[in-house]
């Protein structure tokens, strides 16, 4: 979780994957490059739905799928890339903490994780963390916590 003292909350409660999908996606737009976005949710509770709005957003016509097997996955957009990690099935993150560390602050890369405690220690404060909880079949209650230093993302999104 977050430590800075700083950081807000915006919520938003979505009444189908579709919102929640066209959220991300207006968030994505916004993206610059250098970002961390870290999502926390339940198994199957929206991450994936989340990442591809993002990844669309960027531009990118590759499939989404959850990286849960391959722990990394690569989405190539018009002038940002998304690598987006998953690190649900790893009790140490091993030598994909390297690589992670090497992504991070790169002004051509946004970087998404989920399950991201085992490298907790590597992840900038400055993050927006996504946390979305099930609230009916499709519906989530979604958290949006941001340091001012990434306002920008999330300005509009209500």
């Amino acid at each position: 979780m977050l430590h800075m003292s700083t950081a807000k909350t915006l919520s938003i409660d979505s009444t189908s994957s579709d919102v929640t999908e066209q959220l991300a996606e207006k968030l994505g737009r916004k993206l610059r490059g250098g970002e961390v976005v870290e999502l926390i949710s339940d198994l199957g509770g929206g991450k994936t739905t989340f990442t591809r709005g993002l990844a669309k957003a960027i531009g990118s016509v590759d499939r989404v799928a959850s990286p849960t097997f391959t722990v990394s996955k690569l989405y190539k957009g018009k002038d940002l890339e998304i690598h987006h990690f998953d690190f649900y099935r790893l009790a140490d993150a091993g030598l994909m903490e390297y690589e992670l560390h090497d992504l991070l602050g790169d002004p051509g890369v946004v970087v998404v994780v989920e399950w991201g405690d085992v490298v907790a220690h590597v992840l900038p404060e400055d993050r927006v963390t996504i946390q979305l909880k099930r609230t009916g079949d499709d519906a989530r209650h979604i958290a949006v916590t941001y340091p001012d230093s990434l306002k920008y993302l999330v300005e509009d999104l209500q």
